[in-house]
């Protein structure tokens, strides 16, 4: 099996609360809010070996310098006083290598990112790549029947073919890597 090493930067406040279930954390606690994203994180690490890094805002009348932490295998970073997680995510998509992701719905990052040709995904569409990955693992568990009785219909393509832009093409394949 072909190991895929990816790095996904993850907008993390801005994926809890683009998520119906990790917004209902959250509304208990900010920590209860990241550690429910922390958990689905570190269970989609076990399937997929991608080197996550989560970033939040610091507290407002915090530390000098970057907070940095980890669970399981996931790097948190909180930003500094005065500085914003927008910030510190638009510096290491800056300085990180061609294969990366970001996950956040704020339209500054994204529009930064696709700038740098870097690939960025909404927090709803990770969500869903997650969330499927997750339960094709589960169900990878369980004894599947199939149907033997129907032989499986050739793949028919109609019409001209639509080749997507190279730079689509390009972040379209990186996704398909979640």
């Amino acid at each position: 099996m072909e190991m895929i090493f990816m790095l996904i930067i993850i907008d993390g406040y801005n994926l809890i609360r683009q998520s119906v279930e990790l917004k209902r954390h959250e509304r208990k606690s900010l920590e209860a809010g990241r550690n429910a994203l922390l958990t689905r994180l570190n269970d989609y690490g076990k399937i997929k070996t991608h080197q996550m890094i989560v970033v939040f805002d610091g507290v407002q009348k915090g530390r000098s310098e970057e907070g940095r932490d980890r669970s399981g295998r996931i790097d948190i970073i909180y930003s500094r006083h005065g500085e914003r997680a927008d910030d510190v995510i638009k510096r290491l998509a800056a300085h990180s290598g061609e294969e990366i992701i970001v996950v956040s719905s704020d339209r500054e990052i994204s529009s930064y990112v696709t700038r740098l040709g870097r690939t960025s995904l909404s927090s709803p569409e990770f969500e869903a790549i997650m969330d499927k990955t997750l339960a094709a693992d589960f169900s990878s568990f369980q004894e599947i029947e199939e149907d033997d009785d129907e032989p499986a219909k050739p793949l028919v393509k109609k019409g001209p073919s639509k080749k997507l832009p190279r730079a689509r093409r390009k972040a379209r394949s990186k996704i398909n890597k979640l």
